[in-house]
């Protein structure tokens, strides 16, 4: 009988508060039209009559949740939401926010995945998700990707300001030994990162390492700021290297939604 009574409990501790969820939508709205709205609007967006979502509102401005234009009598988001949302933005690890979605993408995709950021000497490897098959790299955790010749090198090169990767790209051989850091001509590099900004990835192809293909992503912040990179790596031989194809749609679709962990 005490099974009994404790299932009873969990399951109304499961179900919740329903005017808070239905409250909850009418926020919810306001965060996905980005803008404010009158009220009218606002409550179809929330799928509520615009009676019923009166009174949340007027709860939720007490609480510094919304406010109301005075010129308008539209609704926005209020001091206590930005406040939440900042302090969220805050806590946030873009490598903890990644990690489980880059490894969804190695599982579902059968190749090897990397997580990349900007350190001190460069793009870094920070972690780092093996294939389903031995894939023969000098990829490990901590090293440290050319800036112009590899495809998470020039992911960074594309996004970060241009000035930091002009003195970057001064020092990428010196730091990394020309074996690492194999020269590319300044036009062939402009054109490979014009190619990054069009598709959204950077692309590798039998180089550095020849039979090892790769596309890479980015993950941006709430600012717009790159602070990740997500980089696909496989066989050339099972590897898709269209710019429209399955591996570079995967890669980018994952660097997609990470940013939207992280309030892009």
């Amino acid at each position: 009988m005490a099974t009994s009574e404790n299932e009873g409990s969990s399951e109304k501790e499961r179900r919740g508060i329903q005017s808070i969820e239905a409250g909850g939508q009418l926020l919810l709205a306001l965060g996905a039209q980005g803008r404010p709205m009158p009220l009218r609007e606002l409550a179809k967006a929330a799928d509520m009559a615009p009676g019923k979502a009166h009174p949340y509102l007027v709860s939720f401005a007490k609480l510094g949740l919304v406010t109301q234009e005075a010129s308008t009598g539209y609704y926005w988001l209020g001091p206590t939401a930005m406040q939440l949302g900042l302090v969220t933005l805050r806590m946030l690890n873009p490598v903890r926010e990644a990690t489980p979605f880059a490894e969804d993408l190695a599982r579902e995709t059968g190749h090897s995945v990397a997580l990349s950021v900007w350190g001190n000497q460069g793009p870094t490897i920070v972690y780092l998700f093996d294939a389903i098959y031995p894939l023969h790299t000098n990829i490990r955790t901590g090293t440290v990707m050319s800036l112009a010749g590899t495809a998470t090198g020039r992911l960074f090169a594309a996004y970060l300001p241009p000035k930091l990767i002009e003195e970057s790209l001064l020092e990428d051989e010196r730091r990394l030994g020309p074996d690492i850091a194999k020269p590319v001509d300044a036009e062939d590099l402009q054109g490979m990162l014009n190619d990054v900004r069009k598709h959204g990835v950077s692309r590798s192809i039998n180089n550095p390492t020849p039979g090892v293909c790769s596309f890479a992503a980015p993950v941006f912040d709430y600012s717009g700021n790159i602070v990740l990179g997500i980089t696909l790596m496989g066989r050339s031989r099972s590897f898709d290297t269209e710019w429209t194809g399955t591996q570079a749609k995967a890669v980018r679709t994952c660097g997609v939604e990470v940013s939207k962990r992280l309030g892009r």
